[in-house]
């Protein structure tokens, strides 16, 4: 299937013609209709969850067509998924037949491809230029930062591409940079790469996917004729998902429409939850503004879920300032109330939840038609081993199980690797892992040493070493591998494996390859390693370890469509099951701390629409839970509810908790004053408000806190008093870089790596 989809020739009936069918009208409620039928000038669909979005677009290209001396391929419709825009492109054919074949529909980037093929020549590229993938583009970044010396250690490719993504999100061409916006990395240098990477992809007669709408712009401001063509061309443009586009993606719209002014723009500010991949909410904010006069339909009644779930959802997101509003309601019934749950730790709150899992399926409930839907994809691991010690066949969605995931693949080779010195497959997983020079020639050579001593290759490297079969920095790296796993193995029986790995982590450089790389994608990375540390402390032994995780692995390996759904709460966005839990509403979870520092109020405004957006998944049940203490990033942590817990109307909530009074500080249904709080509440938790006004209080500071205020990046110097999860406080007494020798009050002098500190 092409990503352009041609939805057909179909014209206005002529007169003597049959009247066209309007029975795509029937059932739609009073303000559907409203928004099928606003054909004319700019119309803004603010269109809730679950209110028929798909339906009243697919309505309106019918409508336009019938009403309208228009023909199809003067209407211009823009989806963001090619899943979406074939299920728009067939749900259209099945309205206004099978010869409707011109509509152009399709995604922005499909669209760019197919302006940018048309007009190449107008902006020095050739109509056959080639679209790099992620690898190629990456490839490209790092031989120009090579040949301009650049550190890629301290300066990784990736943090380069992610910024240059960032400013192709906001149409920027290079000369367009300004500002704070340039400076942020290698010290100023990324405009200027920036240049040299155009220039280079022009070269080759290529672009990247931020490209394919950056050069129709800037194609648009070279050309006003070709603007003008298809601005006179698309007589109506339909888009949807508009809370979801970014800078460029709007300009392009603007500039489309500024001739006819035929614009429906469908979305929901309420559900605008991708700031961090460029989407800009204040797009759909000043609609308005932007098209004077414009009609705004609210869609409100909801087909989805029951009344207690909108409640609860309307009642929390309506702490937003930054919203157009809307309340969304239902005809069906009041149904349950939003169950909120209150435990002690993250392990207790995975066993709650496997139990009503449990309880739901044994009255009649599929497990297909359950999820769980965490704030970030460490949290997965708690629930999966539960389920699979409890025999709950889960799958993962929009990513992998834990162990699946590729840094998680990457250390379980080096464990592998220290256990049996024989596996090959392992080995050469990481033998360049991070990179050490040690490229495709060096295990070549590696193998044909092993074939010829009958040695695996963990068994060649050694030999090699002792022969010097590699010279110069090939050698050096080689021999420091080597002497890694030696150690490594050595230690392997005298320490538990949880402190094994935190010493392969940083003596690898592995952790740091992660720590240094800037994309948005490395902290779920680095969450993810702690999080499996954490998974080996249940461990005697690494081969137990490694037995566990091969069994793991078996147990997964036949997925049927009886399974509990997981995934993140970005992942869930347009899905919908009839019973949602959602575990970890907990400060510095969720809301997400590192997003409140670097974004502030938008960010939190953008963390309670993500909460929004997960307690409309459910149809008929939706239980939220908190626990009082969680590991975050290896370290145990004593956890405030999240605030988003106080914001839920309690009429629509049932709280199971047995510190519920003092969880929330409500009693009856009102806000008691903190002094009467304060004497009702347990006396070990009776410093709650304080912890949570501290919380907020830290949150407005960092909020205004200048960028780069603060320590240096460890912040650790000798003498400094510490905390670490297994040995308690401790003061450095001793630092080489990252290894710090440390005194702790109870366990004695240690040597541990600073990555698995805080301080105290």
């Amino acid at each position: 299937m092409n990503d352009i989809f041609d939805i057909g020739s179909f014209l206005s009936p002529s007169e003597g013609t049959p009247a066209p069918d309007l029975s795509y009208l029937d059932g739609l409620n009073e303000a559907q209709r409203a928004a099928v039928e606003a054909l004319d000038g700019p119309v803004l669909v603010l269109a809730g969850a679950g209110t028929g979005k798909t339906r009243v677009l697919i309505s309106r290209l019918a409508h336009i067509l019938n009403n309208r001396d228009v023909r199809p391929w003067e209407i211009l419709a823009v989806t963001f998924t090619n899943k979406a825009a074939a299920e728009m492109q067939e749900r259209t054919a099945g309205i206004i037949g099978p010869k409707a074949a011109e509509i152009r529909l399709g995604t922005f980037h499909s669209i760019g491809v197919w302006l940018l093929r048309r007009h190449a020549d107008l902006i020095g590229f050739s109509s056959n230029f080639t679209i790099l993938d992620t690898d190629d583009q990456l490839r490209l970044l790092k031989q120009i930062m090579t040949e301009e010396g650049i550190d890629q250690k301290k300066w990784p490719p990736r943090g380069l591409a992610a910024v240059i993504d960032r400013w192709k999100d906001k149409g920027l061409r290079p000369e367009q940079v300004q500002g704070s916006d340039a400076n942020g990395f290698a010290h100023g240098r990324a405009k200027a790469l920036y240049a040299l990477y155009q220039e280079r992809l022009k070269a080759q007669n290529a672009c990247d996917f931020g490209d394919l709408l950056l050069h129709i712009l800037t194609l648009f401001q070279k050309s006003p004729e070709t603007l003008a063509l298809y601005q006179a061309r698309f007589k109506y443009i339909l888009v949807d998902e508009y809370q979801d586009t970014n800078v460029a993606q709007y300009l392009l719209l603007r500039l489309l429409a500024q001739k006819h002014r035929n614009i429906c723009c469908v979305g929901d500010d309420d559900q605008s939850i991708y700031g961090w991949r460029g989407a800009e909410v204040g797009n759909i904010l000043k609609f308005e503004d932007d098209f004077p006069g414009a009609k705004v339909i609210r869609l409100e009644r909801n087909y989805r879920s029951t009344s207690h779930i909108l409640g609860a959802a309307s009642g929390l997101i309506a702490k937003n300032e930054g919203r157009l509003g809307k309340t969304l309601f239902t005809e069906g019934n009041d149904g349950e109330q939003v169950t909120l749950k209150g435990l002690w730790d993250g392990n207790q709150e995975a066993s709650w939840i496997a139990e009503e899992i449990e309880a739901l399926q044994r009255n009649g409930r599929s497990l297909k038609d359950m999820a769980i839907l965490v704030r970030a994809s460490f949290q997965t691991r708690d629930f999966e081993e539960c389920f699979l010690t409890l025999g709950i066949k889960y799958r993962v969605i929009g990513g992998l199980r834990f162990y699946e995931r590729r840094e998680i693949r990457d250390v379980l080779a080096y464990l592998r690797v220290i256990n049996q010195p024989d596996d090959d497959l392992a080995f050469e997983r990481i033998y360049n892992l991070p990179k050490r020079g040690l490229g495709a020639k060096a295990l070549e050579t590696l193998r044909k040493i092993g074939r010829e001593a009958q040695l695996s290759l963990s068994r060649a490297a050694e030999f090699a070493v002792e022969a010097e079969a590699f010279k110069g920095k090939p050698l050096a790296a080689l021999r420091d591998l080597v002497e890694n796993f030696e150690n490594w193995r050595a230690q392997k029986d005298l320490i538990p494996p949880a402190e094994l790995i935190e010493t392969v982590l940083e003596e690898s450089g592995y952790f740091e390859m992660w720590r240094q790389d800037k994309t948005p994608e490395a902290e779920g990375k680095r969450e993810n390693l702690k999080e499996l540390i954490i998974a080996l402390e249940g461990y005697d032994s690494l081969g137990q370890f490694l037995e566990h995780v091969s069994l793991v692995m078996e147990n997964n390996a036949n997925p049927t469509d009886e399974m509990v759904s997981l995934m993140t709460l970005h992942a869930a966005k347009g899905l919908e099951y009839d019973v949602v839990f959602l575990p970890g509403w907990e400060e510095g979870l969720f809301p997400h701390q590192r997003a409140l520092d670097e974004n502030g109020v938008a960010a939190l405004e953008e963390e309670r629409r993500l909460a929004y957006v997960g307690i409309t998944r459910a149809k008929e049940r939706c239980y939220i839970s908190h626990a009082s203490n969680r590991r975050i990033h290896g370290q145990w942590q004593s956890s405030l509810p999240s605030r988003f817990v106080d914001e839920l109307p309690r009429h629509h909530i049932a709280d199971l908790s047995d510190t519920a009074l003092y969880h929330s500080g409500v009693r009856g249904g009102t806000r008691e004053t903190e002094v009467d709080w304060k004497l009702s509440a347990p006396s070990h938790l009776s410093s709650i408000l304080e912890k949570r006004a501290a919380a907020n209080k830290s949150f407005v500071d960092n909020s205004t806190k200048p960028v780069g205020a603060g320590t240096d990046e460890s912040g650790f110097a000798v003498g400094s008093r510490i905390f670490h999860q297994k040995f308690g406080y401790g003061r450095i007494v001793r630092k080489d870089g990252p290894k710090l020798e440390i005194a702790f009050e109870k366990a004695g002098i240690k040597k541990v790596m600073e990555n698995f500190v805080q301080a105290a």
